[in-house]
């Protein structure tokens, strides 16, 4: 049986991560005469794929790019975690609502425009121009043998297209969900759905094409395996600006200076930071793509070390500063070393991965205070953790990465015209949407609490 050359290939980069055109699937359509008969399958087909001694491997890619895909659904459990915890308990079932919308709005919003936006075939004359592409609804799975073919082609050489995009619309819901915990305690509950609908269906995938979808930033040869700039940077920057939109939280700023508002439970903030530890592997191994076992192993030693090794710093450098060690800004450092690897986990060696996470960890400390300096309130140090640690994850891609295509220069054009892309798109709407609905609660019912001014029910009960 003869199966293309193409058709199996374990390690598929980054950057082929897009939709099939229908120029691929001539040699495996499928013909009613191929099921229910004895004969063997027509060779081209799925079922002679699937039948041939390749399907083994491609089984395996498939599965490990679906359990990636639950790891990184995990994570949304943890922002929840993490964003109550740090906050107010007057405040925990809004926070806890907004971010069961945005991963049901982000997933069927990518589904709806944001995938085929993302990832919309090859740049030329014929598809589109590396900057924007229209999207349009995901292929509605079997609904004829063309279709059923086109879930895998040699564009999709080790998984599903319904892998693939089950995994993306996790990753798009992610950016999302930064913006959530720094724009918490004040915002309107309807703008703030509004806001995350557009964000997540529309510009995410912009942004998101020029590098993974094959845009312009690829051209130029700009690395971010997967994601400190395009998901963790482009939500940051988007939460900054939300944040300068909608001003700080009552009291926080002070003629005699920052006033703390202190988080009401800390152990659901830890468990929250362990549960996105947790489903970082995903994030990160799964972008490897497939299963290749000495790629996968490395992803997860330089995932967890930066990790690691982010928290031990942020824990020293905020006990050197404040005087006391401070479990907030461990927890903190813990994700900012996770961010920071991100763009170069498999590219960066192990022990290089403990300096990137260690740079990591100082940098969300001094940041945090930075940006309490200025009075930019950030309830949970969001902009601190993904978007600037987002961008420091992006540029040691340039310094320590072992692949010498991959410049300063170049990793510095890409982070910053997303970051600036995601800052001017997310003020904008946010500046809209003020302009119109409101953004922000009044006096009174910031005070009271927006558990039972927007939803009428407090989390507990005590």
């Amino acid at each position: 049986m003869l199966i293309p050359t193409d058709f199996v290939n374990p390690t598929t980069p980054t950057t082929m991560r897009m939709l099939p055109k229908l120029t691929y699937l001539a040699p495996l359509l499928l013909t009613a005469t191929a099921f229910g008969q004895d004969e063997p399958p027509a060779e081209g087909t799925y079922e002679a794929f699937m039948a041939s001694g390749d399907a083994a491997m491609f089984t395996v890619n498939n599965l490990w790019i679906l359990l990636s895909a639950a790891l990184v659904f995990i994570m949304h459990l943890g922002f929840c975690s993490v964003e109550s915890g740090l906050c107010q308990k007057k405040n925990t079932v809004n926070i806890l609502f907004k971010n069961v919308f945005i991963v049901c709005i982000g997933a069927l919003g990518y589904m709806a425009w944001g995938f085929n936006a993302m990832y919309p075939g090859e740049v030329g004359p014929d598809s589109w121009n590396g900057f924007f592409a229209v999207g349009s609804p995901l292929l509605n799975g079997f609904a004829d043998e063309t279709e059923r073919a086109a879930s895998v082609t040699a564009e999709y050489a080790s998984y599903t297209i319904w892998a693939d995009f089950i995994f993306q619309a996790m990753f798009a819901a992610t950016a999302a969900t930064i913006v959530s915990g720094a724009v918490a305690e004040r915002v309107k509950l309807k703008s703030f759905m509004i806001y995350a609908a557009v964000l997540v269906t529309f510009f995410y995938p912009i942004s998101g094409s020029w590098k993974w979808g094959t845009g312009w930033l690829d051209a130029k040869g700009f690395y971010d395996f997967a994601g400190s700039t395009l998901v963790h940077a482009f939500g940051g920057f988007a939460a900054l600006a939300a944040i300068i939109v909608l001003g700080p939280r009552r009291g926080k700023y002070t003629k005699e200076g920052v006033k703390p508002i202190l988080p009401h439970n800390l152990p659901l903030a830890n468990i929250g930071v362990f549960m996105l530890f947790l489903g970082w592997f995903g994030f990160n191994g799964g972008s490897v793509l497939s299963a290749d076992p000495e790629a996968v192993s490395r992803v997860f030693v330089t995932t967890a070390m930066a990790g690691f090794a982010g928290g031990l710093a942020a824990m020293f450098t905020s006990w050197g500063v404040l005087k006391k060690p401070d479990l907030s800004m461990g927890l903190n450092g813990m994700l900012a070393g996770l961010v920071g690897i991100t763009a170069g986990a498999d590219s960066i060696t192990p022990w290089m991965s403990v300096v990137v996470g260690a740079i990591a960890g100082l940098i969300v400390v001094l940041s945090v205070l930075f940006f309490d300096k200025i009075k930019i309130d950030d309830p949970v140090g969001a902009v601190s953790v993904h978007g600037i640690c987002g961008i420091w994850g992006t540029l040691a891609v340039g310094l320590f990465s072992t692949n010498p295509d991959h410049s300063f220069g170049t990793q510095l054009l890409g982070t910053l015209t997303v970051s600036a892309f995601a800052f001017i798109a997310s003020f904008l709407l946010f500046f809209i949407l003020k302009l119109t609905l409101g953004v922000r609660v009044d006096a009174q019912e910031e005070d009271e609490g927006l558990d039972v001014a927007e939803h009428g029910a407090p989390a507990y009960t005590d």
